[in-house]
């Protein structure tokens, strides 16, 4: 295959499929513009990991796009090539090709790096979501009898992946996800989770900033102090140091142990839980 034929048929599948992935984000702008707002919008509510959710299907979307226009390049240019699309550039001197052929290959390697990062990045966030899950449902499952449960909760310091609110207080739970290892436990190190056997360190302080700042939203609707009890869940992991003074420490199979971890001094009045019910309510509507 000479340079002629090689360039003529990568021009047309080239050209092709910049055309292709123009339409698909186009639809794929349109498609998530149109279907942004529920149907029935007042009455739904964020499901557990939903921002997790709704950001993996982006990415999934994305690495999509770049791996059928892969498909459709090659596609187009095993066509071209059979078809001698290279009558098309016939005369163009042997410097223009060559140009042409290396700002090709700069855009492929661009989007095999843009697809590279895409999949690493999805990754990533299926563990975040599986994460926050398994953690929401089982808050579903303790929170009858003990208190309303809001996932994806916005603060002025980040979001907090769930909120428990009841006669017995409130609780703002923190998801860390990282991937299980074999005998792999966790606990805390001052201001840091430690995972062991690895020694690798994980700081907890935006955590702590989430959680004050959760506690300033209830003072100013209800105009006195709430403590909001901060409780930390690593799926997947022993615990190996179960709480410290400020927080505590929990996996999937061990979240039931925030029902006991509470005080009478931080019981909630019915008016207060309505009221923040009403408040957590509005945050976290679909």
């Amino acid at each position: 295959m000479d340079i002629e034929s090689f360039s003529g048929a990568a021009m047309v599948a080239a050209a092709s499929t910049i055309v292709f992935v123009l339409v698909m984000k186009s639809w794929q702008i349109i498609a998530r513009g149109v279907n942004s707002s529920p149907t029935f919008a007042d009455s739904i509510m964020r499901e557990a990991a939903q921002r997790f959710r709704d950001e993996f299907d982006r990415l999934s979307s994305t690495q999509a796009t770049y791996l059928s226009a892969g498909l459709v390049f090659i596609v187009l240019f095993v066509a071209a090539h059979i078809l001698q699309a290279e009558r098309l550039y016939a005369g163009y001197p042997d410097w223009q090709l060559y140009l042409f052929l290396g700002v090709l290959t700069f855009g492929a390697l661009l989007a095999l790096i843009k697809l590279v990062q895409t999949f690493i990045e999805r990754h990533q966030v299926k563990l975040l979501r599986d994460a926050n899950i398994a953690v929401g449902h089982q808050l579903q499952r303790i929170a009858t009898g003990f208190g309303h449960v809001y996932h994806d909760v916005e603060t002025s310091a980040g979001i907090i992946d769930h909120v428990i609110v009841g006669q017995n207080g409130a609780y703002a739970v923190n998801v860390f996800a990282r991937r299980p290892t074999k005998n792999g436990r966790v606990g805390f190190d001052n201001n840091s989770l430690l995972y062991q056997p690895s020694g690798k360190k994980q700081t907890i302080v935006a955590t702590a900033k989430r959680t004050a700042a959760l506690e300033r939203d209830f003072r100013r609707l209800l105009d006195h102090r709430v403590r909001v009890r901060s409780v930390i869940a690593v799926p997947g992991w022993e615990i190996h140091k179960q709480s410290s003074e400020d927080h505590l420490l929990v996996n999937d199979r061990s979240l039931p142990m925030l029902r006991g971890w509470k005080d009478q001094a931080d019981y909630l009045m019915n008016e207060d839980v309505d009221a923040l019910h009403r408040m957590l309510t509005a945050i976290t509507k679909a």
